[in-house]
């Protein structure tokens, strides 16, 4: 008597993934998050030490439709991230 193999299983990694990303996307998403609660808990540090600690603000400043874009990309990837209730980029 031959008993069935189990299926293989994807072990947690995403092909398409409920972002529709997959992979990458889940990745860019994961940064842009780190990225801007690094960059807002720097702004509230120097709020407290009168200083400008907004490190997307020092580097892109000269910039500000680049400068504008990175904050807008932080903001929509908390949204997709929100929206996915967690199911995105695990």
């Amino acid at each position: 008597m031959v008993t069935p193999s189990p299926s293989p299983t994807n072990a947690g990694h995403s092909s398409g993934g409920s972002c529709g990303g997959g992979g990458s996307l889940c990745k860019v998403v994961k940064i842009l998050i780190i990225v801007g609660g690094l960059n807002w808990g720097l702004v509230g540090i120097g709020g407290f030490l009168g200083s400008n600690l907004n490190i997307v603000n020092i580097l892109l400043g000269s910039m500000p439709a680049i400068e504008n874009l990175v904050y807008l990309l932080v903001g929509a990837a908390t949204v997709l991230k929100l929206a996915k209730s967690g199911k995105c980029c695990k």
